[in-house]
């Protein structure tokens, strides 16, 4: 099926009971028994619940995967996946992540024996070099938060292979709309459901995708064993807001190139970066592994000052955390999302302190040029 058939029907069934065409809320924590050891295939809310199984299927479909599994937080997905390995295990990791990734890695992972080496994945030399004897997983993020840094993911899937490592790509910027990262070999996507899949900030949430089967009964496990499972209201918010990804994705693009271009055009900002624009270090790259280039751009603005001037003064851009809303969302990376990213570590890839991050949203475009052009 094409994708915005998947997004509308895979997983969801007309329910057995009544015919109701939406697939209902199952608030319960538990299900009654037909006898001892005799059930539906329902036994308590945290091991399953049918619209967490609903989801979970729809996103599957929409990433090409066997299975989906998901979690409260798409950080809540992000630790599950870690309990892949074990004290002393080494990972390779994209250099610019989301900062909640960082935080996880850093400042509470590593107290448990995991050890992290921080890599501008875009050089396959660089992912190479950094491998030693305990390396046993590669994660990606692509293209990067907030500096849409890209990662070759056939590249990366080659090296894991020959190296029989744990590939990863969180897939939070693209959606499965553009991108899907296992069609290039990638064995695991982790998706912030909260972002775009969902799409109206009303709700949280994690996946992990993956066709294969080893990792998924193992994530699977840990998924009852930890019990970070989203609640069945967020599951079913979020099943609604599949049915639009694909329209809604549409407009955000659109919006953001054209955004990107005016940008670009009148010299608003010192540096404007999207990898739709041909400027773009890796805009080849992005035209052969994503199917278009998503709804985010970053622009240095050259000085706080300037950057405070638009982040302090937008009316239709909102000053917020997150991305992927319908609304046009704007932050502060340095000080918002990635403010446990030490400074060093930040101005290493680029993300300076005038760097201002748009997650451009559905609204008409020329509101969204003229509200930032009114700011200067």
């Amino acid at each position: 099926m094409g994708f915005s058939t998947d997004a509308i029907h895979a997983g969801q069934n007309p329910d057995p009971t009544t015919g109701a065409l939406i697939t209902p809320v199952y608030l319960t924590s538990t299900y009654e028994q037909e006898e001892l050891g005799k059930h539906k295939g329902y036994e308590y809310g945290r091991t399953q619940n049918p619209t967490r199984e609903a989801l979970e299927k729809n996103i599957a479909a929409l990433e090409k995967a066997n299975h989906g599994i998901a979690f409260a937080s798409g950080l809540a997905a992000t630790h599950a996946l870690m309990s892949l390995l074990k004290a002393g295990d080494h990972v390779i990791v994209s250099n610019n992540v989301y900062g909640g990734t960082y935080r996880l890695f850093e400042q509470n992972l590593t107290d448990f024996g995991l050890l992290y080496s921080w890599v501008d994945t875009s050089n396959l030399k660089n992912v190479e070099s950094a491998i030693i004897e305990n390396t046993k997983m590669i994660f990606v993020e692509t293209p990067t938060n907030p500096m849409l840094v890209l990662t070759d993911l056939k590249g990366i899937s080659e090296i894991v292979k020959k190296n029989n490592l744990i590939s990863v790509c969180d897939n939070t910027f693209m959606s499965p709309y553009f991108q899907n990262p296992l069609d290039w070999g990638i064995d695991i996507i982790l998706h912030s459901t909260t972002k775009y899949i969902n799409g109206h900030s009303d709700a949280v949430g994690g996946m992990l995708a993956t066709s294969n089967e080893e990792y998924y009964e193992r994530l699977r496990y840990i998924q009852n064993a930890s019990g970070g499972v989203p609640s069945p209201f967020d599951c079913w918010l979020v099943l609604r807001a599949t049915k639009t990804l694909a329209v809604r994705m549409k407009q955000h693009q659109e919006n953001a190139i054209a955004f990107a271009d005016w940008l670009v055009k009148t010299g608003t900002a010192k540096k404007v970066i999207y990898p739709g624009l041909k400027e773009h270090p890796q805009h080849e790259l992005a035209k052969k592994q994503m199917r278009g280039f998503g709804g985010m751009v970053s622009a240095d603005f050259g000085s706080i000052d300037k950057a405070k001037m638009v982040l302090n003064n937008v009316k239709v851009f909102t000053l917020a955390e997150s991305l992927g809303g319908v609304e046009s969302l704007i932050c502060h990376p340095a000080s918002m999302t990635h403010a446990s990213v030490p400074k060093e570590e930040r101005e290493k890839f680029g993300l300076t302190n005038s760097l201002v991050r748009f997650s451009v949203g559905i609204e008409d475009v020329g509101d969204l040029i003229a509200d930032v052009k009114s700011t200067l």
